[in-house]
């Protein structure tokens, strides 16, 4: 069994992440972190009847939470209100997430390191440089949760193909409606987890010609892109918020994924015969360094040839293969099919990344001014 450690978990999105970790079967020991409330949430979800152990932690016992840990989600930080940036989101957060990182280098080294506090585009790069000055960095170990994008996008796309059908058929259309749970198979999205970097693709072309044929094609990308915006608005009447509970959803989706991939490294002493498809789990999406992964280096050439420049991309969402809860291999076919629509935004893209991943290098690098 597996124990996992929620740093921030007292806040907006920790809370409703906890709990569903807590029902997740694949989980022995839930350590729960944050500078307040982290023991009272955690006696509350140790009343459900699910086996995970929940313990919470205070500040002075981060060590005690992350001893032992195989995965580390980290939620924590300031959330989006009204008014606030995503520079100004960094300057907050970038503190936050150097300080737990390194007592994740100190304390569970190996473990895989979850971020899903924001900016994503630029804490990245700041775990990762935080990890390289206390040498325990290893590439496939860390990973930005970008799940939400793509849960988004499945929702939206299946919203907007409905609503054609609807208007098409003169009403609703019973067993043709589409599933926004089976979406997964039709669109993707790559890139960052801000603004323009989020790059939906929609790999059924019949669909794509129904978006642009009801012009509806980019109200879905900027849905997508900024959907976050939609929640931070509807939620500023009460003087607050961002999107919590999706987000909470979203980061469970990606932690049983990966404990999917921890759980299955002893299948193949059972299975000898289906050892390759058994311990692989291929996920969606996550953020990753793609120096040091296989097929990093051809992804960094594929997004050199559609930006049309020298530029240097180190960063980059998109599916990966994971085993035992680690990213080994990036998806470079991603891009063979995409149209030029596509390519445009992944170039628009690129160049937002590139400020974003300096931005948090030089943070680490003390090049940046809070």
């Amino acid at each position: 069994m597996v124990k996992v450690a929620v740093l921030g978990a007292s806040g907006g999105v920790g809370q409703p992440l906890s709990l569903l970790l807590k029902l997740n079967p694949m989980i022995s020991e839930l350590a729960l972190y944050d500078i307040k409330l982290a023991e009272g949430v955690a006696t509350d979800l140790s009343h459900i009847n699910t086996n995970a152990d929940c313990v919470g932690y205070s500040t002075e016992d981060i060590g005690e939470a992350l001893k032992g840990s195989a995965i580390v989600v980290i939620p924590a930080g300031v959330p989006r209100r009204p008014g606030i940036t995503r520079d100004d989101l960094f300057k907050l957060n970038a503190g936050i997430v150097k300080n737990l990182v390194s007592s994740v280098a100190k304390y569970c080294p190996n473990a895989r390191l979850l971020v899903i506090s924001n900016p994503v585009n630029s804490l990245i790069p700041v775990a990762v440089e935080t990890l390289k000055r206390c040498g325990v960095f290893q590439a496939g170990n860390v990973m930005g949760v970008t799940t939400l994008d793509l849960v988004r996008a499945e929702t939206f796309l299946a919203e907007y193909l409905n609503e054609h059908d609807v208007k098409a058929m003169g009403g609703p259309i019973g067993e043709r409606t589409y599933d926004k749970s089976k979406m997964y198979k039709f669109v993707g999205v790559v890139g960052g987890h801000s603004g323009e970097t989020i790059v939906p693709l929609v790999f059924n072309h019949m669909m794509s010609h129904t978006l642009t044929k009801t012009g509806k094609y980019d109200e879905f990308i900027h849905r997508v892109q900024y959907g976050g915006d939609e929640v931070v608005k509807a939620k500023a009447k009460d003087g607050s918020g961002s999107a919590t509970l999706s987000m909470a959803l979203a980061g469970s989706k990606f932690v049983n994924e990966v404990l999917i991939s921890v759980h299955r490294r002893e299948e193949p002493r059972r299975r000898a015969n289906r050892t390759s498809e058994r311990k692989n789990v291929t996920i969606s999406s996550t953020f990753v360094y793609l120096p040091g992964l296989s097929n990093g280096k051809e992804v960094q050439e594929k997004l050199k040839q559609i930006a049309g420049s020298e530029c240097r991309v180190e960063y980059f969402s998109l599916p990966v293969v994971l085993e035992d809860g680690r990213v080994t291999r990036v998806d470079k076919s991603i891009f063979d099919n995409i149209s030029q629509r596509e390519r445009e935004m992944i170039k628009v893209a690129i160049q937002e990344l590139e400020k974003n991943v300096t931005k948090g290098r030089d943070f680490v690098a003390h090049k940046t001014k809070l």
